[in-house]
């Protein structure tokens, strides 16, 4: 079923591939990630959305959140189950905020082998300023930075380290505007724990594929511009007292 999976990711880039290279646009398999990008932001955007109106209303409770922990602050299980009543009252889920990323991460690990079959029969090529979007090959370490392959100039090893420092940089600008302020220490540890994140990112950026970097890059552009015009609607929609009839609905 998995390899059904990511077979099903190849012929989908292949065929976006198809169609934006009959437009005559070059760097096909670039812009055909960049498309995908799009799409699985698209289908996924509900769960953000939720996400996002679980933030707003647990900055709403902050209030509520102080006043339980003066009242139980001698009593640590009394104040968890309080401040999971209140968060049920509410329809908050602490943990909902990591649904979106456990969703996407099948799609990470299936377009990460399906980047590297792309590369071994030959088809992604070039982007932009990127020579091969299927670099660094499977199972090389990270030394290929100080130590470049024979035939790539330095140039060409600070051209693959850009998207790397941008995964770093939009990642975090990511977690800063999904971060509620809590007064709740297991969610503030929570929070904090998750900054950690975006290293972690930049780390694996330098050592999978160029694309799979694209992938991420453009995953976090994309989610910051969600996160923006979101949380504007969100926080003048719960303002006003609810929710839109079509929300209802949905």
């Amino acid at each position: 079923m998995w390899n059904a999976f990511v077979e099903l990711l190849i012929n989908g880039l292949q065929l976006l591939s198809s169609g934006i290279k009959g437009l005559g646009v070059p760097y096909s398999f670039g812009f055909a990630i960049v498309l995908f990008t799009v799409i699985v932001r698209l289908l996924t955007f509900p769960l953000n959305w939720q996400q996002i109106k679980s933030s707003i209303k647990m900055q709403a409770l902050q209030p509520k959140l102080q006043a339980l922990q003066k009242k139980y602050r001698k009593n640590k299980e009394k104040l968890t189950q309080e401040q999971m009543k209140l968060y049920r009252e509410a329809g908050i889920n602490p943990l909902g905020g990591c649904l979106p990323m456990l969703i996407q991460l099948p799609v990470w690990i299936g377009l990460y082998q399906a980047l590297y079959k792309l590369a071994d029969r030959q088809l992604l090529g070039a982007f932009l300023w990127i020579r091969d979007l299927g670099f660094p090959p499977q199972g090389t370490s990270i030394s290929w930075i100080s130590n470049p392959p024979a035939g790539m100039s330095w140039l060409e090893v600070a051209g693959y380290l850009i998207l790397p420092v941008l995964t770093v940089v939009t990642q975090i600008v990511v977690q800063k505007m999904t971060t509620v302020s809590s007064s709740d220490p297991q969610q503030s540890a929570m929070s904090q724990a998750m900054m950690i994140m975006p290293l972690m990112f930049g780390f694996f950026a330098v050592q999978v594929p160029a694309g799979l970097v694209l992938y991420w890059v453009t995953s976090n552009l994309l989610q910051l511009i969600q996160q923006y015009f979101a949380t504007s609607y969100g926080t003048a929609t719960l303002a006003q007292g609810g929710e839109s009839d079509a929300e209802k609905k949905a």
